[in-house]
Protein backbone atom coordinates (compact mmCIF):
# COMPACT_ATOMS: atom_id res chain seq x y z
CA UNK A 1 0.00 0.00 0.00
CA UNK A 2 2.68 2.47 0.29
CA UNK A 3 4.58 1.63 -3.24
CA UNK A 4 5.34 4.83 -4.67
CA UNK A 5 3.90 6.84 -2.11
CA UNK A 6 5.38 10.07 -1.15
CA UNK A 7 7.21 9.92 2.33
CA UNK A 8 9.00 11.96 5.06
CA UNK A 9 10.70 10.42 7.71
CA UNK A 10 12.22 13.62 9.89
CA UNK A 11 15.24 12.48 12.16
CA UNK A 12 15.82 10.11 9.42
CA UNK A 13 19.62 10.40 9.74
CA UNK A 14 18.86 8.88 14.07
CA UNK A 15 18.83 5.53 15.08
CA UNK A 16 15.08 4.58 14.79
CA UNK A 17 14.61 7.18 11.74
CA UNK A 18 17.18 5.47 9.55
CA UNK A 19 15.84 1.84 9.76
CA UNK A 20 12.32 3.35 9.23
CA UNK A 21 13.41 4.83 5.98
CA UNK A 22 14.92 1.60 5.12
CA UNK A 23 11.57 -0.37 5.63
CA UNK A 24 10.18 2.33 3.07
CA UNK A 25 12.20 2.08 0.44
CA UNK A 26 12.17 -1.61 0.51
CA UNK A 27 8.26 -1.46 -0.13
CA UNK A 28 8.72 0.92 -3.07
CA UNK A 29 8.37 4.29 -1.31
CA UNK A 30 9.44 7.88 -2.27
CA UNK A 31 11.30 8.81 0.41
CA UNK A 32 12.51 12.45 1.99
CA UNK A 33 14.79 12.60 4.74
CA UNK A 34 14.74 15.86 6.59
CA UNK A 35 17.24 16.23 9.62
CA UNK A 36 19.87 18.87 10.69
CA UNK A 37 22.40 16.63 11.95
CA UNK A 38 22.75 18.38 15.21
CA UNK A 39 22.62 14.19 16.39
CA UNK A 40 21.88 12.55 13.27
CA UNK A 41 24.41 10.88 11.07
CA UNK A 42 24.16 11.58 7.66
CA UNK A 43 25.98 8.31 6.35
CA UNK A 44 23.46 6.29 8.03
CA UNK A 45 20.72 7.89 5.91
CA UNK A 46 19.75 4.78 3.41
CA UNK A 47 20.62 4.68 -0.23
CA UNK A 48 17.88 6.14 -2.19
CA UNK A 49 16.49 8.39 -0.15
CA UNK A 50 16.31 12.36 -0.90
CA UNK A 51 17.99 14.07 2.12
CA UNK A 52 17.51 17.34 3.17
CA UNK A 53 19.71 18.91 6.03
CA UNK A 54 17.01 21.11 6.96
CA UNK A 55 15.86 22.11 11.05
CA UNK A 56 12.09 21.50 11.55
CA UNK A 57 12.51 24.67 13.68
CA UNK A 58 12.44 26.90 10.86
CA UNK A 59 8.95 26.35 9.34
CA UNK A 60 9.49 28.09 6.06
CA UNK A 61 12.67 26.16 5.12
CA UNK A 62 10.63 22.69 5.48
CA UNK A 63 7.40 23.87 4.20
CA UNK A 64 8.12 23.31 0.35
CA UNK A 65 9.26 19.82 0.73
CA UNK A 66 5.52 18.81 2.54
CA UNK A 67 4.05 19.48 -0.96
CA UNK A 68 2.33 16.55 -2.43
CA UNK A 69 3.44 14.30 0.26
CA UNK A 70 1.23 11.18 1.45
CA UNK A 71 2.59 10.46 4.79
CA UNK A 72 4.79 12.38 7.02
CA UNK A 73 6.56 9.99 9.95
CA UNK A 74 8.04 12.66 12.40
CA UNK A 75 10.51 11.70 14.74
CA UNK A 76 13.13 14.69 15.02
CA UNK A 77 13.69 15.58 18.48
CA UNK A 78 16.42 16.00 21.21
CA UNK A 79 15.45 12.65 23.08
CA UNK A 80 16.80 11.60 26.69
CA UNK A 81 15.15 12.89 29.83
CA UNK A 82 18.98 13.89 31.59
CA UNK A 83 19.76 15.92 28.36
CA UNK A 84 15.92 17.93 29.15
CA UNK A 85 16.60 18.85 32.77
CA UNK A 86 19.92 20.18 31.52
CA UNK A 87 18.78 21.89 28.42
CA UNK A 88 14.77 22.83 28.81
CA UNK A 89 14.88 25.89 26.54
CA UNK A 90 16.65 23.95 23.76
CA UNK A 91 14.58 20.93 23.95
CA UNK A 92 11.39 22.64 23.80
CA UNK A 93 12.33 24.34 20.49
CA UNK A 94 12.69 21.55 19.07
CA UNK A 95 10.24 18.97 20.17
CA UNK A 96 7.24 21.39 20.73
CA UNK A 97 7.81 24.08 18.19
CA UNK A 98 9.42 21.76 15.96
CA UNK A 99 6.54 19.22 16.20
CA UNK A 100 3.98 22.28 15.41
CA UNK A 101 5.76 23.50 12.49
CA UNK A 102 5.76 19.66 11.12
CA UNK A 103 2.24 19.67 11.59
CA UNK A 104 1.84 23.32 10.14
CA UNK A 105 3.67 22.11 7.22
CA UNK A 106 1.93 18.94 6.67
CA UNK A 107 -1.55 20.55 6.75
CA UNK A 108 -0.31 23.52 4.40
CA UNK A 109 0.99 20.58 2.02
CA UNK A 110 -1.91 18.63 2.42
CA UNK A 111 -0.73 15.51 4.07
CA UNK A 112 -2.60 12.29 4.21
CA UNK A 113 -1.36 11.56 7.65
CA UNK A 114 0.95 12.60 9.96
CA UNK A 115 2.60 9.65 12.30
CA UNK A 116 4.25 11.10 15.41
CA UNK A 117 7.13 9.46 17.50
CA UNK A 118 5.64 10.14 21.01
CA UNK A 119 7.11 8.51 24.18
CA UNK A 120 6.36 6.24 26.89
CA UNK A 121 7.95 9.13 29.55
CA UNK A 122 4.62 11.05 29.60
CA UNK A 123 3.29 8.48 31.79
CA UNK A 124 5.72 9.03 34.25
CA UNK A 125 5.30 7.20 37.86
CA UNK A 126 1.79 5.62 37.50
CA UNK A 127 -0.11 3.76 40.55
CA UNK A 128 -0.93 0.57 38.65
CA UNK A 129 0.97 -1.47 35.56
CA UNK A 130 0.76 -2.18 33.46
CA UNK A 131 0.56 1.28 31.76
CA UNK A 132 -2.42 1.98 29.10
CA UNK A 133 -3.37 4.63 27.08
CA UNK A 134 -6.56 5.97 29.17
CA UNK A 135 -3.93 7.25 32.33
CA UNK A 136 -4.00 10.53 33.03
CA UNK A 137 0.11 11.17 32.02
CA UNK A 138 2.40 12.11 34.87
CA UNK A 139 5.52 13.11 33.18
CA UNK A 140 8.05 13.77 35.40
CA UNK A 141 10.74 15.54 33.09
CA UNK A 142 10.50 18.47 31.02
CA UNK A 143 11.33 15.71 28.02
CA UNK A 144 8.35 13.74 29.19
CA UNK A 145 6.24 17.20 29.06
CA UNK A 146 7.45 18.36 25.65
CA UNK A 147 6.20 14.49 23.97
CA UNK A 148 3.26 14.77 25.48
CA UNK A 149 2.39 18.41 24.35
CA UNK A 150 3.04 17.18 20.87
CA UNK A 151 0.74 14.44 21.25
CA UNK A 152 -1.85 17.13 22.31
CA UNK A 153 -0.77 19.26 19.65
CA UNK A 154 -1.61 16.50 17.08
CA UNK A 155 -5.35 15.47 18.74
CA UNK A 156 -6.11 19.47 17.85
CA UNK A 157 -4.61 19.05 15.13
CA UNK A 158 -6.96 16.70 13.83
CA UNK A 159 -9.94 17.59 15.64
CA UNK A 160 -9.41 21.45 14.61
CA UNK A 161 -8.29 21.45 11.15
CA UNK A 162 -8.97 17.43 9.85
CA UNK A 163 -5.22 16.79 9.60
CA UNK A 164 -4.97 12.91 10.37
CA UNK A 165 -2.14 11.64 13.04
CA UNK A 166 -1.88 8.72 15.53
CA UNK A 167 0.56 9.01 18.37
CA UNK A 168 2.71 6.02 18.91
CA UNK A 169 4.17 6.06 22.87
CA UNK A 170 7.61 4.27 22.29
CA UNK A 171 8.84 2.23 25.13
CA UNK A 172 12.95 1.65 25.09
CA UNK A 173 13.77 1.57 21.72
CA UNK A 174 16.78 -1.18 20.81
CA UNK A 175 18.60 -2.26 18.25
CA UNK A 176 20.86 -2.08 14.95
CA UNK A 177 22.50 0.93 14.93
CA UNK A 178 21.51 2.36 18.36
CA UNK A 179 24.33 4.69 19.99
CA UNK A 180 26.66 3.57 22.55
CA UNK A 181 28.20 7.34 22.95
CA UNK A 182 28.14 9.53 25.27
CA UNK A 183 26.56 9.92 28.67
CA UNK A 184 23.11 9.31 27.39
CA UNK A 185 23.09 5.94 25.37
CA UNK A 186 20.32 3.34 26.49
CA UNK A 187 21.83 0.54 28.87
CA UNK A 188 21.61 -2.36 25.95
CA UNK A 189 24.34 -0.11 23.95
CA UNK A 190 26.13 0.84 27.03
CA UNK A 191 26.41 -3.15 27.85
CA UNK A 192 27.34 -4.31 24.48
CA UNK A 193 30.09 -1.48 24.32
CA UNK A 194 31.59 -1.97 27.97
CA UNK A 195 31.44 -6.15 27.10
CA UNK A 196 33.25 -5.35 23.71
CA UNK A 197 36.21 -3.54 25.79
CA UNK A 198 36.36 -5.98 28.33
CA UNK A 199 35.12 -3.64 30.51
CA UNK A 200 32.73 -4.44 33.76
CA UNK A 201 28.92 -4.07 33.11
CA UNK A 202 27.77 -0.74 35.29
CA UNK A 203 24.88 -1.01 36.76
CA UNK A 204 23.15 1.64 39.56
CA UNK A 205 21.49 0.39 42.39
CA UNK A 206 20.09 -3.34 42.58
CA UNK A 207 19.09 -3.65 39.25
CA UNK A 208 16.08 -4.71 39.81
CA UNK A 209 14.59 -1.69 38.08
CA UNK A 210 12.57 -2.94 35.23
CA UNK A 211 12.15 -1.83 31.35
CA UNK A 212 10.23 -3.02 28.51
CA UNK A 213 12.71 -3.05 25.88
CA UNK A 214 11.49 -3.03 22.11
CA UNK A 215 13.30 -3.91 19.26
CA UNK A 216 13.46 -1.22 16.39
CA UNK A 217 11.89 -3.93 14.10
CA UNK A 218 8.71 -3.65 15.75
CA UNK A 219 8.67 -0.17 16.05
CA UNK A 220 9.27 -0.03 12.57
CA UNK A 221 6.57 -1.93 11.94
CA UNK A 222 3.85 0.02 14.15
CA UNK A 223 4.99 3.09 12.20
CA UNK A 224 4.06 1.33 8.87
CA UNK A 225 0.71 -0.14 10.09
CA UNK A 226 -0.43 3.50 11.38
CA UNK A 227 0.24 4.76 8.20
CA UNK A 228 -1.96 2.78 6.32
CA UNK A 229 -4.01 1.58 9.73
CA UNK A 230 -8.36 2.64 8.60
CA UNK A 231 -8.69 2.40 12.43
CA UNK A 232 -6.31 5.27 13.49
CA UNK A 233 -5.66 9.02 12.55
CA UNK A 234 -8.07 11.08 14.72
CA UNK A 235 -5.52 12.04 16.75
CA UNK A 236 -5.44 8.19 18.80
CA UNK A 237 -2.26 7.57 21.39
CA UNK A 238 -0.97 4.20 20.99
CA UNK A 239 1.28 2.24 22.91
CA UNK A 240 4.15 0.17 21.47
CA UNK A 241 6.15 -1.86 23.52
CA UNK A 242 6.40 -5.60 23.83
CA UNK A 243 4.39 -5.65 27.21
CA UNK A 244 7.12 -8.18 28.23
CA UNK A 245 9.27 -5.68 31.32
CA UNK A 246 12.86 -7.16 32.23
CA UNK A 247 15.01 -6.36 34.72
CA UNK A 248 18.30 -4.12 33.85
CA UNK A 249 20.36 -7.52 35.97
CA UNK A 250 18.79 -9.93 33.55
CA UNK A 251 19.93 -7.56 30.49
CA UNK A 252 23.58 -7.65 31.93
CA UNK A 253 23.33 -11.46 32.23
CA UNK A 254 21.91 -11.68 29.02
CA UNK A 255 25.07 -10.37 27.61
CA UNK A 256 27.39 -11.88 30.01
CA UNK A 257 30.87 -10.92 31.87
CA UNK A 258 31.41 -9.29 35.54
CA UNK A 259 28.50 -7.01 37.05
CA UNK A 260 29.58 -4.05 38.81
CA UNK A 261 27.19 -2.03 40.91
CA UNK A 262 27.29 1.50 41.50
CA UNK A 263 25.07 4.13 43.48
CA UNK A 264 21.52 4.64 42.03
CA UNK A 265 21.16 7.97 40.88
Amino acid sequence: MLKDKKVIVTGGAGFIGANLAKALLDLGAEVNVIDNLFAGKREIVPEGAIFHQLDICRLEDIKPIFVGIDYVFHLAALPRVQFSLEQPITTSNVNIVGTLNVLEAARAGGVKRVIYSASSSAYGDQDTMPLTEDMTPRPKSPYGLQKFVGELYCRVWSESYGLPTVSLRYFNVYGPGQSDQGAYALVIAKFLKQKKAGEDLTITGDGKQTRDFTHVSDVVRANIQAAISDKVGQGEVVNIGASNNQTIKKIAELVGGNIKYIPAR
